[in-house]
């Protein structure tokens, strides 16, 4: 603090040896005092302006570089995320989505893919309404899964910097309310079909905003971490057979 306060001075005294320097040179060249102390007073004069409009600048680069800070905490989140649970998860979900082909086609994410790929598939994504059918598929391995994963889950909800990432906490919440409904039910063997609905549209929302989340995490990857994203294709839950070895 000492050192910090005495440059603090010495930066001070320099900048104010700088000015009078320039006024002084400024006298030499014009010689009239009046002319200076008018533009001396005139520069006073809108000093509270430029002191205004710098702190306003300041202020907001500065909250620029808490936000990016922020994200860059929140994708380490969401990538451990989708590392622990969301791969699975979505591999897990796809298969409850009806006539799922023309889906894990727009999904095919690779290296050539650009900012356009990446924005199309969101907008399919969005655009799309998945029918859901639970009625066939095995409901007990699911609910295993996320019951094995619900203390993970908690302890992301618990992590206050996702307040700034309203879409992956609907992702959580929707995924956690899911685990919920599962594991409420001692047994899937006879579900009235009012019940398969409810499933079927709890399923629904979380592989909504599960597979939107993925596009966005897949394009973030790709930005800023080339090496992940290549291994993150390779691993691609929206291929049949993944497989991590490089050809």
């Amino acid at each position: 603090m000492r050192s910090f306060s005495f440059k603090k001075h010495i930066i001070l005294m320099l900048l104010a040896i700088v000015s009078t320097l320039l006024y002084l040179l400024d006298y030499f060249i014009i010689g009239s005092a009046r002319d200076i102390a008018s533009s001396f007073l005139g520069n006073l004069a809108f000093l509270p302006v430029y002191v205004i409009f710098v702190t306003l600048i300041i202020e907001q680069l500065m909250r620029e570089r808490e936000r990016q800070t922020i994200m860059r905490k929140l994708n380490m989140v969401i990538g451990v995320f989708f590392s622990e649970v969301g791969n699975r998860l979505l591999k897990e979900l796809s298969a409850y989505v009806v006539m799922c082909e023309d889906l894990r086609n727009q999904l095919q994410v690779n290296g050539q893919w650009k900012a356009e790929d990446f924005q199309k598939a969101q907008g399919y994504l969005q655009s799309h309404d998945p029918r859901i059918d639970c009625s066939g598929c095995d409901k007990q391995q699911l609910k295993d899964f996320l019951v094995s994963k619900r203390s993970f889950l908690v302890g992301l909800l618990e992590n206050q910097n996702l307040l700034e990432h309203e879409q992956f906490t609907d992702l959580l919440w929707s995924v956690f309310h899911l685990v919920e409904e599962l594991d409420a039910r001692q047994s899937f063997d006879t579900m009235p079909k009012s019940d398969l609905e409810h499933i079927n549209g709890d399923i629904k929302r979380a592989f909504g905003y599960l597979s939107r989340e993925w596009v966005d995490y897949m394009r973030h990857l790709k930005h800023d971490y080339p090496y992940l994203f290549s291994l993150a294709v390779r691993l691609n839950p929206m291929l049949e057979n993944p497989d991590p070895r490089v050809y």
